[in-house]
């Protein structure tokens, strides 16, 4: 079990989990090559965050998590990964479905702002 790392703060909350949230939190909003111990760790969504609102920006947040995410159901940490994403008035809504390797499904929202 590892500490859990807050979504809305990116800090550790003091409590313990045994599921793969920390390991989803750090590769959607790690930029993908910026982490120096794993540069193949991370995500392109930050470059949405300069981007218009528009439907396009919807798929390549949908793309863009699952190539972040794939490394999970490669090394066999999760069966599947999906992700959904929404615009809603400037804001990006993506919500990512894990299912673990036990089978059972987890569910982790992301927002951003879209400029």
């Amino acid at each position: 079990m590892q500490p859990r790392i807050d979504p809305a703060t990116g800090q550790y909350d003091g409590t313990r989990i045994g599921h793969l949230g920390n390991a989803v939190w750090l590769r959607i909003m790690t930029p993908l090559g910026s982490w120096w111990a794993r540069p193949d760790v991370g995500s392109r969504l930050h470059e949405l965050q300069r981007q218009k609102s528009l439907p396009r920006v919807a798929s390549l947040a949908e793309q863009y998590a699952r190539q972040a995410l794939a490394d999970l159901v490669s090394s066999g940490r999760a069966q599947s990964v999906a992700a959904t994403a929404t615009l809603n008035a400037g804001r990006l809504d993506l919500n990512v479905t894990v299912i673990d390797g036990t089978g059972r499904a987890w569910s982790y929202p992301f927002t951003q702002v879209l400029h």
